[in-house]
């Protein structure tokens, strides 16, 4: 198993390098650093512009492979991502925006995939009951919902709440807000303005999954293996979780885990909507003001979650599956 997975890492590892690579080479061709001055601007020392940006490493007039080798050395060789056209460094810009996004969908993440799953598996084993068509139409109604709706909803409830209890328990612009000097005062009002983001991110991710899961579920819970355990003895309840429900999570644990980059940097219009400044926003940001180190450096850190995910999505099956381990 362990050979099985470092084969696996050293693929990923390997995969995840030409993917950053053709980032920065697509990255450097179509984005101009030069337009993120004021071209207008008569008294622009376009001198020293063009020097600066060679010494960031970012000026079109210098070969796309010689800026390529000498950002290989930059990061490779002192971990240094490049500076942006204005001079920001990109580590301190990256670690403060990846900071953002993990407070806001580390919680949501977790809620929609492991209440989607559990969600997805009740509705499987009560296939047309009640609970069943109630549950399937909620979550049908929330995917059919997009997200910036979803979210302008909470916000107006939220804003209606606030104004019937003549209190402030829902804030939701930003990550904080005014709060008192008594002890945990920053933390809960931090909580305060997760609490809304939290809440559209988790439930438009679980409704989807449990649709997933509950169609998984409903083809293993038919498959012959299944109807043997029951036929042998086993109970309803043990065949499901033993068989049915184990089986079906090896799918659902490959899509949750490709998933994960997506959630950090497609979360743009939840950041937007609830002013935090997280990955999603500085993706945008990056591209519109033709920011190559910036744009890059997302696209390594998409890359690498996604790499890492596909090593949680392998031991996760080799966990389920019996027939990896032995393979």
């Amino acid at each position: 198993m362990l050979k099985y997975l470092l084969r696996r890492l050293v693929n990923y590892v390997v995969l995840l390098f030409i993917a950053v690579s053709l980032a920065y080479l697509v990255a450097s061709a179509a984005l101009d650093p030069r337009n993120a001055f004021d071209r207008t601007n008569p008294k622009l020392n376009w001198d020293s512009v063009n020097a600066t940006l060679t010494d960031y490493n970012i000026n079109p007039d210098t070969s796309i492979w010689t800026r390529y080798v000498r950002w290989l050395e930059m990061v490779f060789g002192h971990w240094n991502w490049g500076w942006t056209p204005h001079g920001e460094s990109i580590n301190a810009l990256l670690g403060t925006r990846i900071g953002v996004s993990i407070r806001l969908v580390t919680i949501g993440a977790i809620i929609g995939m492991a209440g989607g799953v559990a969600v997805g598996a009740w509705c499987a084993v009560r296939q047309y009951k009640a609970g069943d068509r109630i549950v399937s139409f909620i979550c049908l109604l929330l995917i059919s919902t997009p997200t910036m709706v979803l979210a302008v909803l909470l916000q107006m409830g939220g804003t209606a709440f606030n104004q019937a209890t003549g209190t402030a328990f829902f804030q939701f612009i930003g990550e904080t807000g005014a709060h008192g000097d008594y002890f945990g005062a920053e933390l809960l009002s931090r909580m305060q303005h997760l609490l809304l983001p939290t809440i559209s991110m988790s439930a438009l991710s679980l409704a989807s999954y449990s649709r997933y899961q509950r169609n998984l579920m409903l083809d293993t819970l038919g498959a012959d293996y299944v109807r043997t355990a029951r036929a042998k003895g086993l109970t309803k309840a043990k065949a499901v979780h033993r068989h049915a429900l184990r089986t079906s999570l090896i799918p659902v644990a490959t899509s949750v885990a490709f998933s994960v980059p997506g959630i950090f940097t497609g979360a743009v219009m939840t950041e937007r909507i609830f002013g935090w400044n997280g990955m999603g926003q500085y993706f945008i940001q990056t591209i519109s003001k033709n920011d190559i180190n910036g744009a890059v450096a997302v696209a390594a850190f998409g890359a690498a979650m996604t790499a890492v995910s596909a090593v949680l999505a392998d031991l996760v099956v080799v966990a389920l599956d019996p027939r990896v381990r032995v393979s």
